[in-house]
Order: structure tokens, then C-alpha cells, then sequence
């Protein structure tokens, strides 16, 4: 409990200045430490987590992209937008409480999907592809003696392939020959075993030592394995390693892929990789960096890549101290500290001027230019004031706090499946209409929407946080609610009474 309890409250704090999902990734190897040592599956850290960083975004106008769209709808009409720190009264208090339920109670509630022993990581079977070598073992073997052998090391062969070919449902009396690949399931100790013990080879491991552009990305002896998951937005989500030429353009090999809950049916280089999943890569230890900080992908348990220079390190810190301080003072707008910022970092030589476009998750900004027009559009021609009108029919107009509530239950709902973002953008002109409609201060229902549309979390696809722990989770679709739903209930109890004192009519 004090170790969730620590680790979740300095997520939230992280968070409420800098964006969750990357206050989220530093704390996940720790995380994932701190479980292992506790001896409980990773995901009763994790899912805390994550839940804290969105809960810590609720606190500051720059602590998720719902307070800046909020701030902006509050602005449409002459009315100064919010300030840096509107948000903290109510946000700061439902982050408190938030923060305490995860702590005390809510871990408990979240599934043990694996049994923590002394892996280092504890993030369920891996598939990986093991060639039968001349002189192997296992070269003569029956298939179904090979399966026995591998029921020993407690993995299986969920796969068989000879002369380039997967075989369908092979017959056990088959011979293995020199050549064949197996495609095996396990727990990384367990594989290593088996392929042992039957003197095997790891595909892409081999392939690697006859690839010279592999050996030339990095000194022979810089050689290590690391496990990676993919992070949500993922340039190279949906491809393959064969798509993305792995091993010729960075220099590493894919030795296995662990993704919850499905296994694959095309071959290792050719599965289609996705957010969430974790890789087993082999290489020097530059080209791994290069490929992470390329394709969006965190490190997991003790962080085996190299960290930023100390020179580098201080000049970002500094950059992003200077675009909070002139954000929180009112010294510029927030969308013109941030970029500031991040021109900072670039002029300083601590980030190259290409990974600026790489960075921008231009689907989230197509996305709302897109919604946002929609939304003005449900204002100007009323749409908005029919669905707010539709709402009070419902609820009555004798209990404000009522309405508040029912409204913020909706934006609960629609952001379990939206992005959150795009959410508030659809629900302020609604919450404007609510507050019209009943005379009440718009700030509280505004506010409201903003808390609101940040608490994605019943679904793994409601916020990329939520995604991102997925794999290393070992969770499935239906995990969150069981700790979403108290935690959303807690959520509305705080802030409802909370947002008409501190935004009285």
C-alpha cells in the first residue's frame, strides 16, 4: 500500500505538468521493480498508475489537452479563459481522493492475471521461432516426443514449419529434420530451456549473425537483449518487422513477441505488431536506443538503455521549468510557452529539429480540427440547447446538482471510448446549454466536463495510458471497470458538491 501509494502520488504530480502518457512511462520500469520485489503481478501496480496520472492532468490548465479545450469554449464569449491553477480546487481534491482509493483499496480490486514469482518481468508467455539446427537434438525426434520435451520445460509448440511452409495441425508421428522451425510459447525462462535442451537456435538470432549490416551498427561485444512495449501511436503499429526492415535499418532483431490474450498465425517477422505489445530485441546498445526513442517504445523493469547526457538533460529541464513558470505567471499563453519550449530544446541541440514532426500526434490534432467545427456547429444551430433541454426533461430542474451529475456520467461514458480531447470538445457546447437553460454559473458544468472526460477509465482504449499497460499488464479487455467504476463513483461524489461551492450560481 505505501509503496502504490508513493509511486501513484508522484505520478500525479508528474502529471499535472507534463503530459501523463510520458509521466506514466518514467515511473512503469520502477513499477515494475517495485512489484516484482513485493512479489504481486505487475498489473496491481501498473493499472494504479495509470488511474493516477489521468487523476493528476485534472489539477492545472496545462495538465491534460481537456482543460486547454474547456478553457477555450469558456473564452468564445468575452469571458477570460481559465487560469493556470482554476483547475486545482476541485481537480486538486478529487486527485487526493483518487489517489488514496488506488492506494488503499483500488489495487486490490484489479485482476491477477499472472503469478508474480522471480522473473524479472512478469508479463505473460512470449512466441518466439527456434530453428532445428544439424546436429540438434531434436533433429530426428518425433514431433510428439519434442512435445513432451517441451512439456517438461513447461512451454509448447503452437506452430511447425518446414521448407519455408507453416503446417497445419501436423501429424505427432512426423520426424523433425535439420531446417524445421518450431514456433514455441512460453515463459522467457521456460523457452530458454527448451531450446536448450534440445539444442534449437533462435531464428532471428541466427539470421543476425549472417547479417552484416547488424554487426557493423555497434562494437560485437555491445550485444544485449531488452524488452520493450510499444507505445500508443507507434509509427510502426500495424506493421511487421519484414514492413519496417528491421534488421537491416536499425541494426536489431525481434526474438519474440508477448501480446495478451491472442497468439499469432503468421510467421515472427511478419506479424503485424500493436500497441501494447512487449518485444524481445536483440542488438548493440546504441542501435536499440536509436529504435526506441524512433518508434515510441519504453524500456521495461531497470531501464537497460543509455540515459541523456547530463548537459542535455539539464538544458530540457530547464527549458521545460521556463514554459511552465511563463504558462502558471500568465507571461504567454500556454500554447505559445510549450512551443517555446520545444524550440528551446531544439536550438540548445539537446533534440534534432526532425523528431519535432515526429513527436506531434497529428491524428489527435486532425481529429479535433474535425470535431471542434462540429461542436460550434451543435451551438449555432441549437443542437446543443435541443440535447441540453432533452437532458433537464430527464432529470428535472429542481436539483442542479442532479443535472451536473447526469452530465458528467455521460462524458464518463463517452470518454471510455473517445478520445478524451475530442470529448470535452463535443460535451461544453451541451454543458453551456445546461447552465443556460437553469441560470447556473457555465463554469461549474465546464469544469465539470473537464474532470469528467478525463476519467477514461473503464477500457483499455479510452486513454493511450491505459493501452500502454496493457501488455505489460497482462490485462484483458474487461480489467479496468472493476476499478474504474469505484473510482468514477468516488470521482462524482467529491466533485459534484465540490465544483457548485467553489462555483456558486
Amino acid at each position: 500500500t505505501g509503496t502504490i501509494a508513493a509511486l501513484a502520488s508522484a505520478c500525479a504530480l508528474l502529471s499535472a505538468f507534463m503530459n501523463t502518457i510520458g509521466a506514466l512511462a518514467l515511473l512503469m520500469p520502477v513499477a515494475i521493480q517495485q512489484a516484482r520485489r513485493l512479489g504481486i503481478p505487475p498489473g496491481r501496480v501498473l493499472m494504479p498508475l495509470s488511474f493516477a496520472s489521468l487523476l493528476g492532468g485534472m489539477t492545472t490548465l496545462i495538465g491534460t489537452p481537456p482543460n486547454l479545450i474547456v478553457a477555450g469554449f469558456r473564452a468564445q464569449d468575452g469571458t477570460p479563459p481559465f487560469g493556470m491553477f482554476d483547475f486545482t480546487p476541485v481537480g486538486g481534491a478529487v486527485a487526493l481522493a483518487g489517489v488514496a482509493f488506488v492506494a488503499l483499496v483500488g489495487w486490490r480490486l484489479v485482476p491477477s492475471r499472472e503469478r508474480a514469482g522471480d522473473r524479472p518481468f512478469d508479463i505473460g508467455a512470449y512466441l518466439t521461432e527456434a530453428r532445428v539446427p544439424e546436429k540438434a537434438k531434436a533433429a530426428g525426434m518425433l514431433l510428439s516426443e519434442i512435445e513432451a520435451a517441451l512439456e517438461k520445460a513447461d512451454a509448447q509448440a503452437v506452430g511447425f514449419i518446414r521448407d519455408g511452409e507453416r503446417v497445419v495441425a501436423p501429424d505427432p508421428r512426423w520426424r523433425v529434420r535439420a531446417g524445421d522451425i518450431l514456433v514455441l510459447e512460453g515463459e522467457p525462462r521456460a523457452l530458454s530451456a527448451a531450446i536448450a535442451a534440445l539444442g534449437l537456435v533462435l531464428e532471428e538470432a541466427k539470421a543476425a549473425e549472417e547479417e552484416p549490416t547488424a554487426r557493423r551498427r555497434g562494437g560485437v561485444g555491445d550485444v544485449r537483449l531488452v524488452e520493450l512495449v510499444l507505445r500508443p501511436g507507434s509509427p510502426i503499429a500495424g506493421l511487421s518487422a519484414a514492413d519496417i526492415m528491421l534488421r537491416r535499418r536499425h541494426g536489431v532483431s525481434l526474438l519474440a513477441i508477448s501480446r495478451q490474450g491472442r497468439r499469432s498465425v503468421s510467421r515472427l517477422r511478419q506479424t503485424r505488431l500493436a500497441a501494447g505489445d512487449v518485444l524481445l530485441l536483440q542488438g548493440p546498445s546504441q542501435a536499440l536506443s536509436e529504435f526506441a526513442a524512433a518508434v515510441g517504445a519504453v524500456p521495461l523493469a531497470d531501464r537497460p538503455l543509455g540515459l541523456p547526457e547530463r548537459r542535455k538533460g539539464a538544458l530540457a529541464a530547464l527549458a521545460f521549468g521556463a514554459a511552465v513558470l511563463a504558462a502558471a505567471f500568465g507571461l504567454a499563453p500556454p500554447a505559445i510557452a510549450f512551443a517555446a519550449g520545444a524550440l528551446g530544446v531544439v536550438l540548445f541541440g539537446v533534440l534534432p529539429a526532425r523528431r519535432v514532426y515526429e513527436e506531434v500526434d497529428w491524428s489527435v490534432i486532425v481529429l479535433l480540427g474535425a470535431l471542434i467545427p462540429v461542436a460550434d456547429a451543435l451551438a449555432a444551430t441549437g443542437a446543443a440547447s435541443v440535447l441540453a433541454n432533452g437532458l433537464l426533461g430527464v432529470v428535472g430542474t429542481e436539483r442542479p446538482w442532479l443535472v451536473l451529475l447526469a452530465l458528467m456520467a455521460a462524458t464518463m461514458l463517452l470518454t471510455d471510448f473517445m478520445n478524451n480531447a475530442a470529448t470535452a470538445a463535443v460535451m461544453c457546447p451541451i454543458a453551456l446549454g445546461i447552465a443556460g437553460g437553469l441560470g447556473l454559473n457555465p463554469d461549474a458544468f465546464l469544469m465539470g466536463v473537464a474532470i469528467a472526460a478525463s476519467c477514461a477509465f473503464n477500457t483499455p482504449i479510452g486513454h493511450q495510458n491505459n493501452t500502454l499497460i496493457l501488455g505489460p499488464g497482462g490485462f484483458r479487455f474487461g480489467d479496468y471497470w472493476r476499478m474504474g467504476l469505484p473510482l468514477e463513483a468516488l470521482v462524482l461524489a467529491v466533485s459534484v458538491p465540490l465544483l457548485l461551492l467553489v462555483f456558486p450560481p
